[in-house]
């Protein structure tokens, strides 16, 4: 758990994130955080368990997956080779052999 600076105003020690900006609950107080390090955070994608993935990594499904518009389904512990990240609703765009091509989230798949 990351600590979060005091409020600039009142100096409460109960500030949180809200987005890209933090948050003081007593006074109200809204500002952005002075380090742009934040941002980059923020684009790390990471698996089920907590790895993160880059580009061209191997993952295993870990649930069973039903496919939107057909019968298919993605079995659980089918090894997805080559993936890679996007921006979006789907984190991973990959290539499963007997499905074709997919988007899947990262919430369901750990590194191999």
């Amino acid at each position: 758990m990351t600590t979060l600076p005091p409020c600039p105003q009142c100096n409460c020690e109960y500030t949180y994130e809200d987005g890209a900006q933090w948050v003081c609950p007593e006074c109200a107080h809204e500002w952005m955080p002075a380090d742009a390090g934040a941002d980059d955070a923020a684009n790390i994608i990471k698996d089920a368990v907590g790895n993160v993935l880059a580009d061209g990594d191997t993952v295993t499904v870990i649930k069973d997956l039903k496919v939107k518009g057909s019968s298919l389904v993605v079995k659980v512990g089918t090894k997805v080779r080559n993936i890679r990240l996007v921006d979006g609703d789907h984190d991973i765009d990959c290539k499963i052999d007997g499905i074709g091509q997919m988007g899947l989230k990262s919430e369901f798949v750990k590194k191999a």
